[in-house]
């Protein structure tokens, strides 16, 4: 399996959102667990840009996708 194209920090920084370690840490803390039946798009603490970059991201299968999945497996 391949290395995603890209980090987990540059799609924070893609987000908007601090991208240090530490903030995504606490950021995964304070935003888990993600109740399986939401999608990770559809969560209530993106904004509208956030959530709608995200749902594109997956959709689309672009790059993003993969580290998008890994965001997602370590909210929930």
């Amino acid at each position: 399996m391949q290395a995603p194209i890209h980090t987990l920090s540059a799609l924070f920084d893609q987000l908007g959102l601090d991208s240090s370690d530490p903030a995504i840490d606490t950021f995964i803390k304070e935003h888990r667990p993600l109740p399986s039946g939401i999608e990770l798009h559809k969560a209530g603490f993106w904004s509208s840009a956030q959530a709608d970059f995200l749902a594109q991201g997956k959709n689309e299968d672009a790059d993003w996708a993969e580290i998008i999945d890994q965001l997602d497996a370590r909210l929930r």
